[in-house]
């Protein structure tokens, strides 16, 4: 299972997806108050900004949908149809950081984390794994073939 080289892209993916959870994305400057957004949403010193559950629960679907992947090894179709799932949720998940950072505040000086760029190097790291386990297939059909 972990032999092979898609898994490891995808171990290293969901590692990256975990961090997420775990760090903040952002400082948000506005009028002097410095607000901090993560999984939670924006908060800070006046209490709680926005709501972020959608935010936490994406980043949650994206990590579980990584560890069905990990162990359904057997089916490789399954884990190239869902690893593409996966990425299409982390393309949306971009689009909530956007979302949640510019349409919150006006003229608020932002400062993103390193954290951010984690999905994009989920992304790669996907498909990459994704034409692994493509590899993968085509050599197990043509053994097939051949018997």
């Amino acid at each position: 299972m972990i032999q092979r080289i898609q898994t490891l892209y995808v171990f290293i993916s969901l590692v990256l997806m975990v961090l997420l959870l775990v760090l903040p994305f952002a400082e948000i400057v506005d009028n002097g108050n410095i607000y901090q957004f993560d999984k939670l949403g924006i908060s800070g010193g006046a209490g709680q900004i926005q709501n972020g559950w959608s935010i936490g629960a994406l980043i949650s679907i994206i990590v579980l949908l990584h560890l069905v992947v990990i162990n359904s090894y057997k089916k490789r179709i399954r884990q190239m149809r869902l690893l593409v799932f996966s990425i299409l949720l982390m393309i949306g998940l971009f689009g909530m950081f956007y979302f949640f950072s510019y349409f919150s505040f006006d003229n608020a000086q932002i400062s993103f984390k390193i954290v951010v760029a984690f999905p994009l190097v989920a992304i790669i790291l996907d498909y990459l794994a994704i034409r692994a386990i493509g590899k993968d297939e085509a050599l197990i059909r043509s053994i097939d073939r051949i018997r």
